[in-house]
């Protein structure tokens, strides 16, 4: 589909990485070796963390949280960008860039902020053992979860509501895979934006907020850690918290780089390789990187995958389904 036909219509055209058809076609492929890679990674986190008794601590609760936001993030961009490739057509209705644009600021934030959650749960364990089952009872978790949704989708609201009163004209080319909120400022008809950059600028406070207490968090913890007497608690501590630390600088640090730096009317490689790092490689690594340096986790999986019983449970399932 040409740009000139797209003008005539309401939707956009999403360019991609290429225009290419043999290059769409082999970048169509990878993403969706990836995408089904991060898909498994992830409903394996979340049946393991559901199934297994011994992994029902708080911990454990958030992180399937986390994976659950990751497979909905993965499947708001990636089979999109897939079937238009294959089908050799980048074009996107309107309604369906709006559902992007909803789902994917919506699912960004509730990941900010079960990462947040996530690091103050760590710094309650280490730093305050006596107090934990108290400050972090289920009734509490469970609306901090409820809290972490909810703010998703109020912040998915906000940035819907306030794109979709932009007005389009001209060539509406987008210059990237999906639906980005940055892309569609570059193509709008006049400076009517001032909703979106407040939304903005109020949710980059929030999410500084976060960061502070993240930051904050994993201070208390690495300082407690390091005056403990004894060094035998120090690998597990470090084993579950690295990996946590990791996950939330590589997320915010390519997040804030895409969203804060200038746009430039030309597309550049550097937009669209920080839009991968943002929202295709964390829901995809993020399985690998909980489960390798966590002894817990491995073996919950070794245990619950190749025991007969849950081979015999599964099979039993199938069974009951199929009749």
């Amino acid at each position: 589909m040409t740009a000139r036909n797209i003008t005539t219509m309401s939707g956009f055209l999403l360019m991609g990485f290429s225009d290419n058809h043999e290059l769409q076609v082999l970048q169509a492929l990878l993403f969706l070796v990836t995408y089904l890679f991060g898909t498994a990674g992830n409903f394996i986190i979340i049946t393991i963390t559901t199934l297994d008794p011994q992994l029902q601590s708080p911990m454990y609760y958030f992180l399937k949280h986390l994976s659950i936001l990751d497979l909905s993030s993965l499947s708001v961009t990636v089979p999109q960008y897939v079937y238009s490739s294959l089908a050799r057509s980048g074009y996107i209705s309107f309604g369906q860039c709006m559902m992007q644009v909803f789902f994917f600021t919506a699912l960004a934030w509730s990941e900010l902020a079960i990462l947040t959650v996530m690091s103050y749960d760590r710094y309650v364990a280490i730093c305050l053992p006596l107090h934990y089952e108290v400050i972090m009872g289920p009734r509490k978790c469970t609306w901090a979860v409820a809290a972490v949704w909810l703010s998703g989708s109020i912040t998915g609201t906000l940035y819907t509501a306030s794109t979709h009163s932009i007005r389009f004209c001209g060539d509406k080319i987008i210059h990237q895979f999906f639906c980005d909120v940055p892309q569609l400022l570059k193509i709008s008809c006049t400076n009517d934006y001032v909703g979106v950059q407040k939304v903005s600028t109020f949710l980059t406070l929030l999410a500084f907020a976060c960061f502070v207490g993240i930051a904050f968090s994993y201070g208390q913890i690495f300082s407690t850690v390091l005056r403990i007497p004894s060094a035998e608690g120090r690998p597990k501590v470090f084993s579950t918290c690295l990996p946590h630390l990791f996950v939330v600088s590589f997320f915010l640090s390519t997040g804030i780089c895409a969203y804060l730096k200038p746009t430039s009317d030309s597309p550049t490689a550097l937009d669209l390789i920080l839009s991968i790092f943002y929202t295709v490689l964390p829901p995809t690594l993020n399985p690998v990187i909980y489960s390798l340096r966590n002894a817990s986790l491995k073996g919950a999986i070794k245990k619950v995958l190749l025991s007969e019983e849950f081979i015999g449970k599964n099979y039993f399932c199938s069974v009951i389904h199929a009749c």
